[in-house]
Parts: structure tokens; C-alpha cells; sequence
């Protein structure tokens, strides 16, 4: 995928590894904002951003399609990203593993411009489906998917956060269809708004 302007005021590009660290303070950042009150403060608050850059290094140096992370950029800053590839879970289609905006960017349109350009890559991937998990209590995130026509299916499961105390929060998987004609067609539009 090449860079492509945006009307949020910023462009999608392909994330490269000299993004971890900023990938890294916007996943930390988003974490901390999203999920309080959903997973424990301390949890939390001990959130290293210098570990997550480390991960972000390690993926995106090793990263090949169908795997993707494309990046919001504005203002010469990362302010959101989301990755994705097949399904991690062994079913066919695709999925979107984590999407993610910066608390001070989100309500800007970043995070529409991201999930239309995921959606495309999947698609432009040969995937006719995508599948993506969200905790079941975050009800904003969930209303933003629905927004862009992902629908609960029903299926739950616990994810782990702390393997070690066994603590774990319900997600739920949401999941839609990826139409071939919103390759070129109504995927496009939805970029540019026309």
C-alpha cells in the first residue's frame, strides 16, 4: 500500500521499524485510556513503552503480506495504527489484529481512514471475510465497529492478561464480509469521501 492523503488531515502509509517507539507510546497511551476500568490500574500503569517499542521492532522487521500495520501519520507524528493478516486463529478470511488511535486524535477520522484501509488490504489479499476480537465491556470501541459495518457473531471468549494470576476479560468477535468490488470500488470512496 502506498501513502494515501486523508481528509482527517494526515495520511495512512506502511508502518517501518523506525516507528516502534512512537507505535509503541500511542498502544500504551490507547491501553491506558480504553481499557480503564476494564483492566486493573496497576495492570495499567505498568504498561513500559520501551518494552512494547522493543515487540513493534521485532514485528515490523519481520513483517511480509498478507501481514500488515499501516500507520495514521499527521503533522509528522504517528498518531494511530492498525495490523492485521489471516486469521490467528486457524479459520479462513482474514483479521484485524489491533487498530488503535491516539486518545488526543480519536473523533478526527483517523481511525475510519485506518479500518477502510485494512479492510482493503484484506480484501486486496484475496480474504472474503474478516474477523476482529474487542473486550466485551468496551462499548466505544464496539459502537466504532459497528459504525463501519462489522456485527457481533456471538462467539466469546476469556483473554488472558496476566497469565501468571490467571486473570483474564471477556472478548467478543466481530466479523464482516469483504466485498472484491471495494478493492476499486466503495472502499476507495470511502478514502476520499466521494
Amino acid at each position: 500500500m502506498s501513502p494515501s492523503d486523508s481528509s482527517a488531515g494526515g495520511l495512512v502509509r506502511p508502518a517501518v521499524p523506525q516507528d516502534a517507539v512512537a507505535l509503541a507510546a500511542v498502544h500504551v497511551a490507547t491501553w491506558r485510556d480504553a481499557y480503564a476500568g476494564l483492566l486493573p490500574d496497576d495492570f495499567l500503569a505498568g504498561l513500559v513503552v520501551e518494552e512494547w517499542a522493543e515487540r513493534w521492532r521485532g514485528r515490523l522487521s519481520e513483517i511480509a503480506a498478507p501481514l500488515f500495520t499501516l500507520v495514521f501519520e499527521t503533522g509528522g507524528r504517528v498518531r494511530g495504527f492498525v495490523s492485521g493478516g489471516p486469521d490467528r486463529h486457524g479459520h479462513a478470511g482474514g483479521e484485524v489484529f489491533a487498530i488503535y488511535v491516539d486518545p488526543g486524535c480519536q473523533g478526527s477520522g483517523a481511525g475510519r481512514l485506518l479500518m477502510s484501509a485494512a479492510v482493503r488490504s484484506l480484501a486486496e489479499a484475496g480474504f472474503t471475510e474478516a474477523r476482529l476480537w474487542v473486550l466485551a465491556g468496551n462499548r466505544p470501541a464496539r459502537g466504532f465497529y459497528e459504525a463501519q459495518g462489522w456485527y457481533a457473531d456471538g462467539t466469546e471468549k476469556a483473554w488472558t492478561y496476566d497469565r501468571d494470576a490467571g486473570l483474564s476479560v471477556p472478548e467478543v468477535r466481530y466479523v464482516r464480509s469483504l466485498d472484491p468490488v471495494g478493492v476499486t470500488g466503495r472502499a476507495d470512496r470511502a478514502q476520499t469521501g466521494t
